[in-house]
This record gives structure tokens, C-alpha cells and sequence, in this order.
């Protein structure tokens, strides 16, 4: 069977993926840090040197937008493409400006309050499971610590769009998001579901934008799916 090879969010480790696990039975999985570099393009040459020769690649957040910068320089690997929660376009300059902000906070020390009041808020829907999760999320922040948080603010901060790269692949592709994703709002997905061509589009009710945490029945349920098809 053709390994997977899995990419985080900003600040999430493999733990992202732990409760849709069941996925991928049977198959080689590789979980790739996004740690080593400041940039897209040097995050997925790390991921590449690492990956197998030919694999099934999924992202969620920035790891979507990792695995489109991986299209685009190795498209003849990637056999298939699941981009979870996650956004084809540069980044606003909104939020480009408030990058240095928040890098200066958690390098002084306040990691923890960037990710508890412009991080979390935002992560997710509403439920009997949101504090656990948020929990974890914080547990997996820290962990990484701030430095790792200035590199990927700084790949993200710098991204270029990819919608082109998206256009040209051909391989079976899911783009899947919670339905209360405010990270990364439904237009963004529904254009990702227009570029590639034959992909299924999934929206997760009740989860917001860590569906693979917030709802992971429903997650592995798609992802088994797309690696079926």
C-alpha cells in the first residue's frame, strides 16, 4: 500500500493526527516536523528528503499549505492530496502585519499568552471536548517552543500563492474543513475543490479547525475514503 506522509498545523505535532490514526492501518506513515527552516520552499525540501519515493500526502493548515509547496516542487511524487482546514492563497497583509507581534511576544518569554488569546480562540467549534483540545493544543505549543513559532510565523508570513500548482495536478485529491473554521473560511476551500480537478470536497459538522481532533470519526472516515478512491 503507498505510505502517507502527514503534516501538522502551526504548533502541532504528530499528536494532530493521533485520533485519525485508524486511517491508515496497514501503511507506512511518516509524520513530518515543520521545524528545521523559516520558509515553504526549505520546509518541503526537508519533507522530501525524508518522504519515500512516491507517496500519499495530507496537510492540515500549514501543513496543507506545506504539501502544496511539496506539489509544487516534486508533483510526480505525490500520488494523492488531502488539504485539510488550510488556505491556497498568500497571506493577507492584515496578518502579515501582525506577525512581527506576536513573534516578538513569544520570544520574550510569552509564548503561552500568544497561543491562549490570537491562537486558540480561534481554533475551535464549540462542545463537550473543546477545553481538552485546546489543552492539547497548548501542550504541543509548547513543546515546539518559541523559536520554532518565529520559523513557521515566517514561512507563513512569506508563503506565495499556489492556486497555479493546485490547477495542474491530476491525482485523486480530498479538501476537507470544519464546518466553523474562522482560520480559514469556506471560499478558500470551495476554490481548492475547483482547482483540482475530480477532488471531493468534505465539511465536517461541529468541528472548527482541527476537525482531525474535533471530530475524528467523521475525519477518518473521509481520509480513509480518499485513499481508497
Amino acid at each position: 500500500m503507498t505510505p502517507v506522509v502527514l503534516l501538522p498545523g502551526l504548533m502541532c505535532d504528530a499528536r494532530l493526527w493521533g485520533p485519525v490514526m485508524g486511517a491508515f492501518a496497514g501503511r507506512t506513515v511518516l509524520h513530518a516536523p515543520l521545524v528545521e527552516a523559516d520558509t515553504t520552499d526549505a520546509l518541503a525540501a526537508a519533507v522530501l528528503a525524508l518522504a519515500p519515493p512516491r507517496f500519499a500526502l495530507a496537510g492540515l493548515s500549514m501543513g496543507g499549505i506545506v504539501a502544496m509547496a511539496i506539489l509544487a516542487a516534486a508533483p510526480e511524487r505525490v500520488e494523492r492530496l488531502a488539504l485539510l482546514d488550510t488556505n491556497p492563497r498568500a497571506e493577507l497583509d492584515a496578518v502579515r502585519a501582525a506577525r512581527a507581534g506576536q513573534i516578538a511576544r513569544a520570544q520574550a518569554g510569552d509564548l503561552a499568552g500568544v497561543m491562549r488569546d490570537e491562537m486558540k480562540p480561534n481554533y475551535l467549534a464549540q462542545g463537550p471536548g473543546r477545553e481538552a483540545v485546546l489543552d492539547l493544543c497548548m501542550d504541543m505549543a509548547l513543546a515546539l517552543g518559541p523559536d520554532v513559532f518565529a520559523r513557521q510565523s515566517l514561512a507563513l508570513r512569506d508563503r506565495p500563492d499556489r492556486c497555479a500548482t493546485l490547477s495542474a495536478y491530476g491525482g485523486p485529491a480530498l479538501v476537507l474543513m470544519g464546518e466553523e473554521d474562522r482560520l480559514c473560511p469556506r471560499d478558500r476551500h470551495e476554490q481548492m475543490h475547483a482547482l483540482l480537478v475530480g477532488s471531493h470536497f468534505v465539511i465536517v459538522p461541529g468541528a472548527g479547525h482541527l476537525p482531525t481532533l474535533e471530530k475524528p470519526l467523521e475525519t477518518t472516515a473521509a481520509l480513509g475514503r480518499w485513499l481508497e478512491a
